[in-house]
């Protein structure tokens, strides 16, 4: 395929992006336009194309590890980074654009609504709480308590709470994931919610729920009368 600089400028990812507008170019265009350059006989947009044809679509490509599109051809160490780095802020984009909603918190799936898009493609467990006001709106965004191994994390209600009263929240929700894309609650973490729920009445603060996030399901302890 010919060099970028080959082709007509309206070809060209960039030069086509200012003179017809970012909506115009093609997943491939806009990749090409973060890799910057090819390698020898293959060009940027080629080297994009071959990536979304070999994970299938940009969804699944956005979720690839370091080493494993450092091993695609084209991909070097600078590349793989630059994508990385462009797919995660794509997702905190849309995650804060979520949490800026003043919207009233008045079932689980709501706040499910917030987390999945920050939890679903984490590789470790990672414990949040989030800090409701006596509305039921969020009160700031949420708050990373624990980040554990790939199987467990450790949390301690001390930390829990601490947030909450900094934040003079009237109420929590609990937030974890499962990377095993498993949301069903294991026996410790139904303690752990109990636990969490009896200090919270020493508090008067109260623990409304404790949602499992796993990939793009969810399972809420309340929901299940778990708790």
């Amino acid at each position: 395929m010919a060099n970028l600089k080959d082709l007509p400028p309206d070809d060209r990812p960039r030069e086509k992006l200012i003179t017809k507008g970012v909506q115009s170019l093609s997943d491939a265009e806009l990749l090409a336009i973060l890799l910057r350059t090819g390698t020898k006989g293959i060009n940027a947009v080629e080297i994009a194309r071959n990536l979304l044809k070999n994970f299938k679509d940009l969804s699944v490509l956005s979720i690839q590890t370091f080493d494993s599109l450092k091993n695609q051809h084209g991909i070097g160490k600078d590349k793989a980074a630059t994508l990385l780095a462009a797919f995660e802020l794509g997702r905190r984009i849309d995650a804060k654009r979520r949490w800026r909603s003043d919207k009233k918190i008045v079932s689980p799936s709501d706040i499910a609504e917030y987390m999945i898009p920050l939890l679903r493609d984490e590789v470790k467990e990672k414990f949040y709480v989030v800090c409701l006001s006596s509305s039921n709106k969020i009160i700031k965004e949420y708050h990373l308590i624990s980040e554990g191994s790939l199987n467990s994390s450790v949390v301690h209600p001390r930390e829990v709470f601490k947030v909450a009263i900094e934040s003079n929240s009237a109420s929590i929700i609990l937030v974890h994931n499962h990377p095993s894309g498993n949301s069903e609650p294991s026996r410790e973490d139904i303690q752990l919610t109990k636990r969490m729920i009896d200090a919270g009445k020493l508090l008067n603060i109260k623990v409304l729920d404790h949602l499992i996030i796993a990939g793009n399901n969810y399972t809420s302890l309340v929901e299940k009368r778990l708790v």
